[in-house]
């Protein structure tokens, strides 16, 4: 038995919130192995019944839910809330998907027989969350896995197991046996042990490029476990010729600071052409000023509520006074108001005279801003990174974004919207250093079954006609 203890404290008071033992990767896995067959057995209507069961559990106890999410990952209430709604969603979105996804097939083969293509599950799945959207990402996993038969052994991040664990307790609550669907708690050490277990048949995985190439590396000479990774991105918005500057603005505030700038998607560099540049930052640096920045549960609601702990608010500081040190002119400096707790302001920063500017995703309110002469090298600047997740052109023509889409490396291009704007009915992932082409959402039935393509006969029937000796 481990004696390890992990505590979860709140971001924005420094209490300790959750404390519990580590876990056993061994014997998470173990129990997973021997219950995932006779779940599997089960007919796909059940396991659906149970899932829905799930979704209105959580509907019940949303106030709940919600709650511990805002004071656990830091997120304002009224974020918090909209992440519980989508957890209730993934339900019917996944049941859809896995129909469309993974559907029967049959048809006519020729001389009686009949060919086939049916989905089997994989077997013991291992999901590794984040604590961005500690319920909502990693139920875009769970969900489809228990959907198609798997069973799953979860491990939340260590920044927030409480929601982990209530969210496991819920799958629980609704119905899915407790050794289909388990909460390993731990840290950094656990994942890798969950990673490279011979008893699991598939990671899917949501977090850091750093810890996605780790597990990559881990997993390359073992083909037969699949592996989908979602990780971050040094994402662009790109400004060009608009009147709607202050509806410009909106956009950007939203993908640079939402969630404190701590989602996956979150724009990390606006490129603006010169043209606009000084009639936009007239517009965007006074609203960016004007963003709420406070408790989590507090009256009136905040935009931004801390970041996930002090480490990472000390990063976020370091990394603004470097790109400064390295020739950054400040639009509007980000501030640390407690010198104890994680609270950032949000940050604005033109970089365009920084030589070699680092292709890192720093994760929390800082926007750097680029300067270009037109629309093509815009692009070219919002390509110059090796990651690939999410690109957002604000302005121009239907044929500026016709080019734009053409020619940006990402798993999501959005046009006058965020680029946080992704629903779930649509895949969710990117490529290089953002994805392994296998993404999350409405896709992730396809990482959740295997196709198994079968020719099928009645009866036995064939025969040898050419080669046999009279």
């Amino acid at each position: 038995m481990n004696d390890t203890i992990l505590i979860s404290h709140e971001p924005a008071t420094g209490e300790e919130l959750w404390r519990g033992p580590v876990s056993d990767v061994d014997a998470a896995v173990s129990a997973a192995r021997r219950a995932w067959a006779p779940w599997a057995a089960r007919p796909l209507t059940e396991r659906i019944a149970v899932l829905r069961a799930f979704a209105n559990t959580v509907r019940r106890d949303a106030e709940t839910f919600a709650d511990l999410i805002a004071r656990e990952a830091g997120k304002p209430l009224w974020e918090a809330r909209s992440e519980v709604d989508a957890v209730v969603a993934r339900v019917d979105i996944a049941v859809q998907a896995y129909a469309e996804r993974t559907g029967k097939k049959k048809f006519d083969a020729g001389v009686g027989s009949s060919a086939a293509v049916r989905h089997k599950p994989h077997g013991v799945m291992a999901v590794i969350g984040p604590f961005t959207f500690p319920a909502d990402l990693p139920c875009g996993h769970i969900v489809p896995a228990l959907i198609a038969g798997n069973a799953v052994v979860f491990k939340p991040s260590e920044k927030t197991p409480a929601v982990g664990e209530a969210l496991v307790a819920a799958f629980h609550g609704a119905g899915v046996p407790a050794d289909v669907i388990q909460c390993v708690i731990g840290g950094p050490e656990e994942g890798k042990a969950l990673v490279v277990h011979p008893g699991t048949d598939g990671v899917l995985f949501t977090g850091s490029a750093q810890a996605g190439i780790a597990i990559n590396r881990k997993l390359a000479a073992n083909p037969g476990k699949i592996v989908a990774l979602e990780m971050g991105g040094n994402n662009p918005i790109v400004v060009t010729d608009t009147p709607k500057l202050a509806d410009a603005a909106a956009i950007i505030v939203q993908s640079a600071f939402a969630t404190t700038g701590q989602r996956c998607t979150s724009a990390r560099r606006l490129i603006v052409k010169e043209s606009v540049y000084d009639a936009l930052m007239v517009e965007l640096v006074p609203l960016a000023r004007k963003l709420m920045v406070g408790d989590p549960l507090g009256e009136p609601q905040p935009f931004m509520g801390p970041v996930i702990d002090n480490d990472t608010a000390e990063r976020m500081m370091e990394s603004f006074v470097a790109l400064l040190t390295g020739g950054g002119r400040a639009l509007l400096h980000m501030r640390r108001s407690l010198p104890d707790l994680p609270f950032l302001s949000p940050g604005i920063i033109d970089v365009t005279d920084v030589p070699d500017r680092p292709d890192i995703e720093l994760f929390g309110p800082l926007l750097q801003v680029i300067r270009v002469p037109d629309l093509d090298t815009a692009i070219a600047e919002a390509n110059n990174t090796r990651f690939g997740l999410s690109a957002a052109l604000i302005g121009g023509s239907p044929e500026d974004y016709g080019r734009f889409w053409a020619n940006i490396r990402a798993g999501i291009i959005n046009w006058n919207a965020s680029t946080n704007g992704a629903t779930a009915k649509a895949p969710f992932g990117g490529i290089g250093l953002s994805g392994n082409h296998r993404p999350t959402a409405y896709y992730a039935a396809d990482n959740s079954a295997y196709p198994v393509a079968s020719t099928e006969m009645d009866q036995p029937r064939a025969t040898i006609m050419v080669g046999l000796r009279p």
